[in-house]
């Protein structure tokens, strides 16, 4: 996409809370019927269309896996797409391909067909056969469609662009994954997502509809770490019925089964769809993924057709009001403001032909610390963003200034018996009640401060504000006594104690991610480290818009486990972690080095001079 100008400006620092409306139409379903594919098999698809409409009506499309019966909810008063019914749209609802009461056999993340083989489906040919089938059968249709949906919603969306139809007039990818290996839902940089694969995988596989599974421990934690060695699941657990265990235990690196299953080597033609890409800072299940898809079409954006917003999100948030996120405020309905202000007049200008709306700004982000919308006409930001590494130190110190000695370094035991918890404990079930897992990622982290294997290192209070814009990346000079070894990063902003017994002292995470040591030197052919040797191990903690306040500290920590989001590395190199068994695991040290020689630090895009 060619820019005239780099620039980025902020809208707002607390943005009018926008005006919900409440739909004036009354929607009714007036279609429940079984569309026919390309391949024979048929798929169950509601529409609901609104009462005393005469004018021609574009449609909205949502396919998904997690059943449709409910979906007139989502027009209603509270409904997600309450902006949108209020313009008068039909809505079309599609159980895909072998989910509830569609026919066929369901494929987790099915991947792309073989173009060249005019029988071969996948969610994409089934996402064109039904467009074309909506814009003949729906009563009184402009012809025009438009498609979103969070999540797997939103990656069923990414597959329809691949190949679209020519009535797909506008499209909203959100949440959606891009890569299930390299940085979704199943695997961070080669670490395995223990929980989260495990309990999906059981619930979209275990029967047509969704089933959570029967964990007989209130705290999953123990569970997990229970089990033993991950070689007990496939048989014993799942009994060989699970396609996606099955998977992972075939294909534990990233090999060309993951490869295909890819979004972004798909996007090889210029864009022709105006699309919405959507993404939240905290998202625990899916940032990657959108960021990921955005940049991948934006190398074909030709047209100026491809958008991003990111906001103060978890998975989804932004179809509540998004003004709060677990104990973090953000000082407006910022998924309010997203509904009405970017999203509703998006899909107007491009289904309805309205004059606002069809060219959102490149990149809307949301500024966390200081609570404002920004706007940019590149992401990431290139303009007045300065690359600034910053430093571990002595006395558990960072420091702006490189290390000059020759010796330092901070160790600590991990050992696989006692992982540290990714939240605290008791860890229910991923999605079962009470769960906490939608808003992990901003809890307070000082339940895991003063662990002896969990190292931390923190600047002293800010004298003026410190905004980082862009790419976070850490680089870690680190050897272990074993073969191999979890690097786990976490960037943290200590709000200072001046704040009150709520949220004085508080240590919110801003980004973070893991990176499995043996992948080093390829994501594809994995080695044993050698023990004690220091490497350097480059880990990407991705994109923040954030402004560490005055007063505030910056601190960075480091541990080896993350139980059980991250499987437990055996630290000792096995050529495949999923036929661990329990006698696999062992203790190891790890040094983490602070020298002129290894400086290990982050790289923060810092707005200006820090």
């Amino acid at each position: 996409m060619r820019h005239v100008v780099l620039a980025m400006v902020v809208l707002a620092a607390a943005p009018i809370a926008a005006q919900t409306p409440a739909s004036s139409y009354t929607y009714v379903k007036v279609v429940d019927t079984m569309v026919p594919m390309r391949d024979g098999k048929r798929m169950h698809t509601s529409i609901y269309l609104p009462q005393g409409v005469t004018r021609p009506l574009a449609i909205v499309l949502l396919r998904t896996p997690y059943g449709i019966a409910n979906s007139g909810g989502r027009m209603g008063p509270t409904g997600g797409f309450r902006e949108l019914a209020a313009d008068g749209y039909a809505f079309a609802f599609q159980d895909i391909r072998g989910h509830y009461g569609s026919e066929g056999t369901f494929v987790m993340m099915r991947p792309p067909r073989d173009r060249n083989d005019p029988q071969a489906i996948d969610e994409g040919s089934d996402a064109w056969d039904t467009m074309d089938w909506l814009v003949k059968h729906v009563p009184n249709s402009n012809g025009r469609i438009g498609m979103l949906g969070v999540s797997y919603d939103g990656w069923l969306v990414v597959q329809a662009l691949m190949d679209p139809h020519p009535a797909f007039k506008a499209a909203s990818p959100q949440a959606s994954p891009a890569d299930m290996w390299m940085g979704d839902d199943f695997h961070h940089q080669g670490a395995f997502r223990l929980s989260y694969g495990f309990e999906y995988a059981y619930e979209m596989e275990s029967g047509k509809e969704t089933t959570l599974f029967p964990f007989d421990r209130a705290d999953t934690y123990s569970w997990y770490l229970a089990l033993g060695g991950l070689s007990r699941v496939k048989q014993e657990i799942f009994k060989g019925s699970i396609p996606t265990w099955n998977d992972y235990v075939a294909h534990p690196d990233y090999d060309a089964f993951w490869q295909k299953q890819a979004a972004a080597p798909y996007f090889t033609r210029a864009v022709s769809v105006p699309t919405l890409n959507v993404a939240g800072w905290w998202d625990q299940e899916d940032f990657y993924g959108p960021v990921t898809i955005y940049r991948a079409m934006e190398k074909h954006d030709t047209g100026n057709m491809n958008f991003l917003v990111v906001g103060p999100w978890n998975h989804g948030g932004w179809g509540g009001s998004g003004k709060t996120l677990g104990a973090i405020d953000f000082g407006s309905n910022t998924g309010d403001y997203y509904r009405a202000e970017i999203q509703r007049p998006f899909f107007a200008c491009h289904l309805q032909g309205t004059a606002t709306g069809c060219r959102p700004a490149e990149a809307t982000l949301f500024r966390g610390g200081d609570n404002s919308w920004v706007t940019s006409n590149t992401f990431p930001r290139k303009d007045g963003v300065t690359a600034t590494p910053l430093y571990t130190a002595a006395d558990g110190a960072l420091s702006f200034n490189k290390p000059t000695g020759t010796t330092g370094a901070d160790f600590f035991v991990s050992d696989p018996a006692n992982p540290v918890p990714y939240r605290r404990r008791p860890i229910q079930p991923t999605y079962g009640p009470a769960s906490i897992w939608r808003t992990w990622l901003t809890e307070d982290q000082r339940f895991v401060e003063h662990r002896p294997d969990v190292a931390s290192w923190q600047t002293e209070p800010l004298a003026k504000p410190v905004t980082i814009s862009g790419e976070i990346s850490a680089v870690l000079f680190a050897s272990t006594s074993g073969s191999d070894a979890d690097w786990v990063v976490k960037l943290i902003d200590v709000y200072p104690d001046s704040l009150g017994p709520a949220m004085g002292g508080y240590e919110l995470m801003v980004a973070n991610d893991v990176f499995r040591g043996r992948y080093l030197e390829s994501f594809s052919k994995p080695r044993a480290l050698v023990p004690g040797k220091v490497e350097k191990f480059t880990i990407d903690l991705h994109t923040q818009e954030y402004t560490f306040k005055p007063g505030h500290r910056i601190m960075v920590q480091v541990q080896s486990t993350w139980f059980p989001l991250i499987d437990r590395n055996p630290q000792k190199y096995l050529a495949n972690i999923f036929q661990a068994t329990a006698t696999d695991f062992a203790t190891a040290v790890h040094q983490v080095q602070r020298t002129a020689a290894y400086p290990t630090h982050l790289v923060l895009p810092i707005v200006g001079k820090p």
